[in-house]
């Protein structure tokens, strides 16, 4: 170090030392505020802060006022409906703020990559979207406070790492018993993968409004993939060709309805006079399927906003009021479900 970096430290710790002494705390409280640690009360944040800026203390690492202000945004690709229904609602959440948005992909760079990327844009924060995060990855984030935000994390996070989501659990309940409802007791699912939070949310959700109705849980009726086009219409087609099919089918995504309604088309089964077709996600293209899916809404809007206001509530310092934050869903009907055909003739 030179003698003018060294200068500049020991100017910089006598301010710290100096402020702590005003404000009647210890010298690691400022430094937690300093920081932005989380682990600080409002009141001695803000008295911290307010002498911070009298005695015209500058974090080094803070972002030029001068500069645009952004965040990024972080998914598992950019291909999917319900990515796209995700990206409009950070973006535009973060406009309205005056923020930008930097997207990108785990396909093109790890998170870990992603984490290092976060701090030499300078940007204020990290919002990942359907993702992973290994334990070295989650330590990280905490050891630096970094903040990021987790939308739909594919496995549990941490309870320093806020995620947000929906309640998959309760709107696939609704799903399933919207179609007994309409008089359908062989009910079958595309489900997510085991390993996916929201997928495994959904698949007990089907299971405990069967499990209600007092309906067996048939193993035959039900096919796990990715929520992906291609492997739901090969595994609804599986699903189909069972000695007694179900009338009903439940996707746990958009993209997987629309398989199921492509495999239904190729066995010759009308839709829903032979097969009742429920959604999750209600993105746009639920509305232009033919026929128009009935879907379990998720909020896409508000959970970009909700996620771009927690992390900028993170860049202050400031805890969220919870760790984990689900919005509610709502049942939409359209054209795919309607009562079988032995209970519409009776």
């Amino acid at each position: 170090m030179t003698a003018h970096g060294k200068e500049h430290l020991d100017r910089q710790y006598g301010l710290l030392t100096a402020i702590a002494a005003e404000a009647g705390v210890s010298l690691s409280t400022v430094s937690k505020v300093v920081h932005r640690r989380r682990d600080v009360s409002g009141s001695t944040r803000s008295r911290v802060e307010e002498l911070l800026t009298r005695h015209g203390y500058v974090r080094s690492w803070d972002p030029d006022p001068a500069e645009a202000q952004q965040i990024v945004a972080v998914f598992r690709d950019l291909s999917g409906p319900y990515t796209l229904e995700v990206v409009r609602g950070i973006v535009e959440a973060a406009g309205a703020l005056g923020v930008d948005v930097v997207t990108g992909t785990i396909g093109a760079r790890p998170i870990s990559t992603w984490l290092q990327r976060c701090v030499s844009l300078r940007a204020l924060g990290l919002i990942f979207v359907i993702s992973m995060l290994t334990e070295d990855d989650q330590q990280r984030i905490v050891d630096q406070h970094l903040p990021v935000v987790l939308v739909d994390p594919l496995n549990a996070p941490t309870q320093d790492i806020p995620s947000i989501g929906v309640t998959n659990w309760s709107g696939a309940r609704d799903a399933v018993q919207h179609l007994l409802g309409l008089g359908h007791t062989r009910i079958g699912m595309v489900a997510g993968r085991s390993h996916s939070l929201a997928g495994a949310a959904r698949l007990h959700g089907y299971r405990a409004a069967l499990d209600e109705a007092g309906i067996a849980y048939n193993p035959a009726f039900v096919r796990a993939t990715d929520f992906d086009f291609g492997e739901a219409l090969s595994a609804s087609k599986h699903i189909l060709r069972a000695e007694q099919p179900p009338t009903a089918i439940f996707a746990a995504s958009d993209a997987q309805a629309l398989g199921v309604l492509e495999a239904a088309r190729q066995v010759g089964l009308s839709v829903p006079r032979d097969l009742a077709v429920m959604s999750f996600d209600d993105t746009l293209v639920a509305a232009m399927a033919s026929p128009p899916l009935s879907a379990v809404r998720q909020p896409f809007e508000e959970l970009g906003h909700e996620a771009t206001r927690v992390l900028l509530q993170l860049t202050r310092g400031q805890s969220p009021a919870s760790s984990r934050v689900e919005l509610a869903t709502q049942l939409v009907l359209r054209a795919s479900t309607a009562a079988p055909r032995s209970v519409a003739v009776s």
